[in-house]
């Protein structure tokens, strides 16, 4: 019985994470007509500098085919341009446009900033607990690393 309040307590608690996460991608969506998958591409190019799509898509956790749709569309709205490596004409690098940069710069911080702000105020061996249980977590609903938890339609 005990139990059984907890599991619900935690599911409501997931629900609830989930809905804050999708709220504030349509927040960031309808302000700067981005989805938030948009959003962190064009974040990680600001943080990182240009990047192959295998590399991107690696920090992202995405797959190639959902990265080359995201660098397709952002590129079509002048956000990004494809690039050779100067050394290596074989690799592209996904580099921000102008316009990229400018609206990357004026991206509010995500709610992934908070989440690491908060945690590193948190002793280490709580946050080993907190990433043990989320592994657990992605365990009993069969996700592993290799699948892509953000994707885009």
């Amino acid at each position: 019985m005990d139990n059984e309040v907890e599991i619900k307590k935690m599911v409501g608690s997931i629900r609830r994470f989930y809905r804050v996460v999708q709220n504030d991608g349509a927040k960031e969506s309808k302000r700067f007509a981005l989805t938030s998958s948009q959003g962190n591409v064009l974040r990680t190019l600001y943080h990182l500098g240009p990047l192959s799509s295998v590399d991107l898509s690696r920090h992202l956790y995405v797959t190639a085919s959902n990265m080359t749709g995201l660098v397709d569309r952002l590129e079509k709205k002048e956000l990004v341009s494809r690039v050779r490596k100067e050394g290596d004409r074989r690799v592209m690098l996904i580099v921000l446009t102008s316009e990229g940069l400018e609206l990357s710069q004026a991206l509010p911080d995500p709610l992934e900033s908070k989440l690491i702000s908060g945690l590193g105020h948190m002793p280490v061996d709580k946050v080993k607990q907190l990433n043990e249980a989320m592994d657990q977590i992605l365990c009993l609903i069969n996700v592993n690393g290799g699948d892509a938890l953000l994707s885009e339609p």
